[in-house]
């Protein structure tokens, strides 16, 4: 199949409205972040307005849904193989990549494709993250982390991880202040409210049921450590994300249709 004809008629029209790409070293960079665990970088440069933003993005399909899905696509793929190239277990990471490329099969908007990218990029770098810290951390503490993480909806107790570490409650709790350099207790607690951060943003579940959840002792008590954390209210929080979600929803959904 000959196709220069149209390949150089492409290039014609390329070159009488460029559009210039955006320089490659900028994406390496942002993989090299997500690959080395770097959250900060990924929470200033990384956000989902950047993704969906065309300028500096190719054009691999006229159709503007089905080029955001392209993009997320060769996005995944190089992000996988920035984090296997950094030590992520080869089948784990392509696992992964195969979860998310088949949940964005099953988005219908430009925004819920931008919004799982930006969730499966932070879940790399989390993951790049935990992985990076466990090669610096002691046994003990990479436990408690990982048993916190697995039982976030129950009450997790210092006396409990010690039980599942075999160490006395003392020793352990100075040992995970000094490695991750807060208490126990505190780590618990931030871990529960990026948790319910996100349910607020993404689920319309009542505060009561999140606050239960998260084996808060009670709704009042939810809302107290929140905004404590937070600056404001779980009610607010959720006034402020959660409209914006279905507003940019509402806002691409009828970009497509237009």
């Amino acid at each position: 199949m000959d196709i220069s004809k149209e390949w150089y008629r492409s290039e014609f029209i390329r070159h009488e409205s460029p559009l210039p790409h955006t320089p490659v070293e900028t994406e390496f960079n942002e993989y090299l972040a997500i690959a080395e665990g770097n959250l900060e970088y990924i929470k200033k440069n990384h956000l989902k307005d950047s993704f969906q933003n065309p300028v500096g993005k190719g054009i691999l399909s006229e159709n503007k849904l089905q080029n955001m899905r392209y993009h997320f696509v060769v996005s995944t793929a190089m992000i996988t193989r920035y984090c296997v190239m950094n030590g992520m277990e080869l089948e784990k990471a392509y696992n992964l990549s195969d979860f998310y490329i088949q949940k964005m099969d099953k988005c219908s908007t430009i925004s819920e494709i931008a919004d799982l990218h930006d969730t499966m990029c932070f879940d790399y770098c989390h993951k790049m993250n935990a992985l990076k810290k466990s090669e610096i951390l002691s046994k003990p503490v990479v436990l408690c982390m990982d048993y916190i993480y697995g039982h976030i909806h129950s009450r997790i107790t210092i006396k409990q991880l010690a039980e599942y570490t075999n160490l006395s409650e003392s020793y352990l709790s100075k040992l995970f202040c000094r490695e991750i350099g807060m208490p126990v207790s505190t780590y618990i607690t931030l871990q529960k409210i990026e948790k319910a951060k996100n349910l607020l943003s993404y689920s319309d579940y009542p505060l009561a049921d999140i606050a239960n959840y998260l084996a808060f002792s009670s709704q009042s008590h939810f809302i107290q450590v929140f905004q404590k954390h937070v600056g404001m209210t779980p009610h607010k929080y959720r006034n402020r994300h959660f409209r914006n979600n279905w507003e940019d929803l509402s806002a691409n959904e009828k970009n497509i249709r237009d």
